[in-house]
């Protein structure tokens, strides 16, 4: 495989943060290739750095040293409002808090990160419509999220994430807050739009179901790559 096989590379990616006067490591030095187009999963215990990583992959937050390239960006190259433009563009998050906006609608909430991309009022809905019609959500599209069931309120999460149909896909835990059942409805569901779409998914998480369901799997001891 090339490089433009790849939509994430990291190179020595190293992470430190200040806890009071200590300094922790969080990353010790990560070098990684996740191809496109896969189904992607991070496996660790709680404080092993995957969410580190994963927040790292998305451009929330910056390496203290090393190399990060997404989508075919050199992310180093780009200064603060130039990183938030290429990850309102590229980028989808799908969060285990769902993270909706309790007072917009369900339409509001899907239609938001079209908002930021600018996205002309007749595109945005044609483009909502279809993102909640793969969600089978479309006709709760006038609903608030605390009239929806928590797997209805992850699903207008995933097509929050995918409706600027982005390059990548980030996913924190998604399963977690959900029964047996509903996660694996989930899980079935993001891997249909990741076939349908051929977005790339990376998961971080300890759920077996979303872990036997994946292409490739990494996992995160103590802040390194194992």
């Amino acid at each position: 495989m090339n490089k433009t096989d790849y939509i994430v590379q990291l190179t020595n990616v190293k992470k430190s943060y200040m806890l009071g006067k200590v300094e922790v490591q969080a990353l010790k030095g990560i070098t990684l290739e996740i191809p496109r187009k896969k189904f992607n999963v991070i496996i660790g215990q709680s404080g092993s750095g995957k969410s580190t990583l994963l927040n790292i992959i998305g451009c929330i937050d910056k390496p203290s040293s090393g190399g990060l390239n997404v989508c075919g960006q050199d992310t180093a190259l780009l200064n603060d409002n130039e990183l938030s433009d290429f990850r309102a563009k590229n980028i989808g998050f799908i969060f285990q808090s769902y993270n909706l906006i309790p007072v917009l609608s369900v339409f509001e909430n899907v239609e938001y990160p079209l908002l930021l991309n600018k996205i002309k009022k007749k595109e945005r809905k044609e483009k909502v419509m279809e993102a909640l019609e793969n969600v089978k959500l479309a006709d709760h599209w006038k609903k608030i999220p605390n009239e929806l069931s928590g797997g209805q309120r992850q699903r207008v999460a995933i097509a929050r994430a995918l409706v600027k149909q982005p390059q990548l896909a980030l996913a924190d835990e998604p399963t977690a807050n959900l029964d047996h059942k509903t996660g694996g409805e989930i899980i079935k569901l993001m891997y249909e739009m990741q076939e349908k779409k051929g977005i790339t998914f990376i998961f971080s998480t300890h759920d077996k179901n979303l872990i036997y369901n994946a292409e490739d799997i990494f996992m995160i001891i103590d802040g390194e790559l194992l």
